[in-house]
């Protein structure tokens, strides 16, 4: 069944992008002043970004690759026409808790197609005393938004750009299980900007490892942002479906949505999160295996954690916002009970929360 959706859905894709491409051959040949360019845009709301994704698995076999890219990075307190499907500004700064400006780094959808394995949203904080000057703004938190191929499901969560853990909640690859951490970074965008993520597992290591860097490009350079991003998106998805394929060539095993196989993998996503959050990291082997204070079968924590849900989505569906829960604890036991100490909160709608099909451990606040 998934396979005739894929299929189904790359057909109508193809369909689609095709009239729509030469719809905008068609306007390209027209004079210029019969229609509003999207260069127009203002070039403090929108700067456009070129550079390279590159991908490196170490096991169970070595494959890497990279391939070119286009980004546009949005000012969304100004841009006009920033793509639909994404947080607002104040919605971002509610989540981060910042008070400054929010820029989103995504790439915009292209003849009808969109595909943003990775949209990162910069959330910069005012000081107090410096309210009145933008150039004292700095990077705070970034929020993560990952979509995954073909299932387009989302999860949204907030990260330490400096250096942050968080646990994988996403069957973002069919050839990776469940039992990965994230390790991310970011920088502030200037003239360059880069994100890393590495992805730590509890057998394999430190064992894959994607990295985006990209150069501003002179907004003088484009005439038409619609050009400049043809068939981005598009590009994106073949490359994700070809190295697929080499993977399996390899050998490297399928794995199935964890859905059919686990059902309970988002409450044990939510779990391991909780950990990486409240217990401390005591170090790691030769393999870069984390080790943590306590056991997997049943800890406590031993300071007070906030635990925040979101809502999980479709990529193609409208954002919908929904009440986030804060649960705050001297203590929890994770060995499947909620803890008595847990103040003020419903132990039977936390679990109800936590085995929801339709909330997810989506994004952590951490002060």
């Amino acid at each position: 069944m998934e396979a005739f959706y894929l299929l189904a859905t790359i057909l109508s894709n193809f369909l689609k992008s095709l009239t729509l491409s030469l719809l905008l051959l068609f306007r390209t040949l027209l004079p210029h002043h019969w229609f509003s360019r999207s260069s127009s845009n203002s070039s403090e709301s929108v700067s456009l970004y070129e550079g390279t994704v590159w991908h490196e698995r170490r096991r169970p076999v070595r494959h890497s690759f990279q391939y070119p890219v286009r980004y546009a990075l949005y000012n969304l307190d100004h841009a006009p026409h920033a793509p639909p499907d994404h947080l607002a500004a104040d919605q971002a700064r509610q989540i981060a808790s910042t008070n400054g400006q929010v820029l989103l780094l995504t790439i915009p959808p292209s003849v009808g197609y969109v595909q943003n394995p990775l949209s990162v949203y910069y959330c910069y904080d005012v000081e107090a005393e410096a309210q009145a000057s933008a150039s004292s703004q700095l990077l705070k938190k970034c929020i993560a938004e990952v979509t995954n191929t073909p299932w387009g499901e989302r999860v949204t969560f907030v990260f330490n750009p400096n250096s942050d853990l968080v646990a994988k909640s996403l069957h973002v690859s069919p050839f990776m299980d469940m039992l990965g951490n994230w390790n991310m970074r970011a920088n502030a965008p200037g003239d360059n900007l880069y994100v890393t993520i590495s992805v730590q597992h509890p057998k394999l290591g430190d064992y894959f490892t994607a990295v985006l860097k990209a150069k501003r490009v002179p907004s003088s350079l484009v005439s038409d942002h619609a050009m400049f991003f043809w068939l981005m998106p598009h590009k994106v998805a073949v490359w994700i479906y070809w190295h697929a394929l080499k993977l399996w060539w390899k050998n490297v095993s399928y794995i199935q949505h964890p859905t059919y196989t686990n059902p309970a993998y988002r409450e044990e996503a939510s779990i391991r999160d909780h950990k990486i959050q409240c217990c401390p990291i005591i170090g790691s082997d030769k393999d870069k295996h984390l080790q943590f204070e306590g056991s997997d079968q049943g800890y406590f924590l031993d300071r007070s954690c906030e635990i925040q849900k979101h809502h999980r989505r479709r990529s193609e569906e409208p954002f919908v916002e929904v009440a986030d829960v804060e649960i705050g604890a001297d203590f929890l036991n994770i060995d499947g009970n909620t803890s008595d100490c847990v103040s003020g909160v419903d132990k039977d709608l936390v679990h109800a929360l936590l085995s929801s099909d339709f909330y997810e451990l989506a994004y952590r606040n951490r002060n």
